[in-house]
């Protein structure tokens, strides 16, 4: 088991694999050159000033294949953080990869790592018919689950008008329209972990400089032409990172030069 847990960091497919056998967690030390990004050729990339930050940009970036280099697409655009800035989440990377807060439910952070991208959602999925990610709709009965203790935590879930297996979630028709577009990051997901933070999403904020409870925000216009540019065929990818980590893990990770 030992080899097979050291194994692990060699890629993305090694990872998933050790993480779906019993008895076996990720590693905090996956820094030794291993392409965590192989097999991807969609990007979203967020880089913060520090571990404090509320605000950042976002750069959408694509390659042709692992061998190639990462292209920017568009302009960077304006994104908001948590309200108490970034945490260590769990995601592709494992767990936290050096000092830094680490990412609990409802600590007002947003996740800090390597994240695979889930399912886009939308109150109108007409709008984003062009979208490549399955869309759910976002309607009265859709809910993201936030409480710890039921076994649908950190996942979507429909009420169907008997009683709810949660006590806590997301109610995803909100009436300010935060969440009239958004993709679900996969932080947390696999395995998903009690208490270590759910319900995290690239959505629309209520206005640049107004900081999330945990997500990664943005004007409506900026997340729908994420939305409909995202691509499940091509692995999409959230790297989210302090600048000085971002340097530090670049290499390992095969991201690019910032400019």
């Amino acid at each position: 088991m030992r080899s097979t847990t050291l194994f692990m960091c060699a890629g993305v497919l090694a990872l998933a694999l050790c993480l779906g056998a019993a008895g076996c967690a990720p590693r905090p030390a996956c820094l030794g050159g291993e392409d965590l990004t192989n097999g991807s050729r969609q990007l979203l990339l967020v880089v913060a000033e520090d571990w404090s930050s509320t605000q950042a940009h976002l750069q959408r970036l694509e390659r042709s294949g692992p061998d190639e280099d990462w292209r920017r697409v568009g302009a960077p655009v304006a994104v908001n953080l948590g309200r108490n800035g970034l945490g260590w989440g769990r995601g592709l990377h494992g767990l936290a990869l050096g000092a830094g807060p680490v990412k609990r439910e409802g600590d007002g952070r947003a996740p800090v790592g390597l994240f695979a991208l889930g399912q886009g959602f939308a109150q109108e999925p007409e709008e984003v018919k062009e979208a490549r990610v399955p869309v759910l709709r976002a309607d009265e009965r859709l809910y993201c689950v936030d409480d710890a203790a039921s076994p649908l935590y950190n996942t979507f879930a429909r009420a169907d008008g008997g009683p709810k297996a949660w006590k806590s979630a997301e109610d995803m028709l909100r009436a300010d329209g935060q969440y009239r577009l958004g993709v679900f990051v996969r932080h947390n997901s696999d395995p998903v972990t009690p208490g270590a933070g759910s319900c995290i999403f690239l959505h629309i904020w209520l206005g640049q400089g107004v900081a999330s409870s945990g997500c990664t925000n943005m004007d409506a216009a900026d997340m729908l032409t994420v939305l409909r540019w995202l691509d499940a065929d091509k692995g999409p990818l959230l790297a989210q990172l302090p600048r000085a980590d971002y340097d530090r893990l670049r290499s390992a990770w095969r991201l690019p030069l910032l400019p």
